[in-house]
């Protein structure tokens, strides 16, 4: 371990500083109220505009950010902490999960993404995990069928959201793609 991962981890061990932004009110209130029982410092912000005031006034050491507020992306939130902190340890959550939206939360700067709904136990596991380390594997992996809409889904956003120009690359007829797009996931 280096020297620099060992500073950033003695810092986080002594500062316990959680900002949860959220736009459902009681899930924030039950996930504040269970983080502050594993004893993190939390504050709670219910939007894009009041998390980024709360990331630039008080950086903190984690933070759980859903990825669609009332008021914009989430991802506005994390480039903030980032900017603020950069050894904020970000957690992204969102109930509109797929591979696309995981890798734009990671890019902006998110230490690990987790889907709705996560439990106060997941999101622990997640914020104190080891930098580098793997998750364990899921009980439930993807079945094939989420692995090909996940797929489908990211190379749609990747395609600036081109029906057209996503059916030509994905070799597949438009209005079969269409079809699929127009579906909700497949269960896992």
């Amino acid at each position: 371990m280096s020297s620099e991962q060992t500073n950033q981890n003695l810092s986080h061990a002594s500062d316990k500083r959680l900002l949860i932004v959220d736009d459902d009110e009681r899930f924030c209130r039950r996930l504040a109220r269970a983080m502050e029982q594993r004893g993190f410092a939390v504050e709670t912000a219910a939007s894009v505009e009041e998390g980024v005031e709360a990331a630039r006034a008080r950086p903190p050491a984690y933070a759980v950010v859903d990825l669609r507020l009332g008021d914009g992306s989430g991802l506005d939130v994390v480039e903030t902490l980032r900017a603020a902190r950069g050894d904020t340890r970000i957690i992204v959550l969102t109930g509109y999960g797929n591979i696309a939206t995981a890798v734009a939360a990671v890019k902006a700067g998110a230490t690990d993404y987790l889907p709705k709904p996560a439990d106060a136990d997941q999101i622990e596991s997640a914020l104190l995990a080891r930098e580098g380390s793997l998750p364990p594997p899921p009980e439930q992996p993807m079945s094939a069928d989420r692995v090909r809409w996940e797929h489908i889904q990211r190379v749609y956003e990747q395609c600036d959201r081109n029906v057209s120009e996503t059916a030509r690359r994905l070799r597949m007829h438009r209005r079969t793609l269409q079809r699929i797009l127009a579906k909700y996931a497949p269960r896992s």
